[in-house]
């Protein structure tokens, strides 16, 4: 079963939507302020897009196929129960406005102590001038 789980991680990094492959170039090794974050990473029974060990901080990004999605529910509220903070962007905020979702990201990351609930679904970021 193991086997199973990452064997299915691996298939989750390979088949990554636009907005995951985006956020990752400015996630990985280390580019956001030193922070190491893994993508598709297991937790429980399942899988953070993206996760960042230090914070115990999962990233999620939704398409519309999460508008209002009860396992999105269910999901957030083990994850929270567990110890984790989640964050959820939509897949067109992090493709139209990748630096506020980043520094979203980043300002998560500098309030260790703050408990995050995430909105279901999660709110659009407003638009950003220039």
């Amino acid at each position: 079963m193991l086997m199973e789980r990452l064997e299915f991680a691996r298939r989750l990094r390979v088949e990554q939507t636009d907005a995951e492959r985006l956020l990752w170039q400015h996630l990985r090794n280390r580019l956001l302020s030193g922070l190491k974050f893994r993508r598709q990473q297991p937790l429980g029974p399942y899988f953070a897009d993206f996760y960042c060990h230090e914070h115990k901080l999962v990233v999620e990004l939704d398409g519309g196929q999460h508008l209002e999605n009860p396992v999105d529910s269910r999901r957030d509220a083990w994850l929270v129960t567990n110890g984790y903070r989640v964050l959820r962007f939509w897949n067109h905020d992090v493709l139209q406005q990748t630096n506020a979702v980043l520094e979203a990201i980043w300002l998560t990351t500098q309030e260790p102590e703050l408990s995050i609930k995430p909105p279901s679904p999660p709110a659009p970021l407003p638009k950003v001038e220039g």
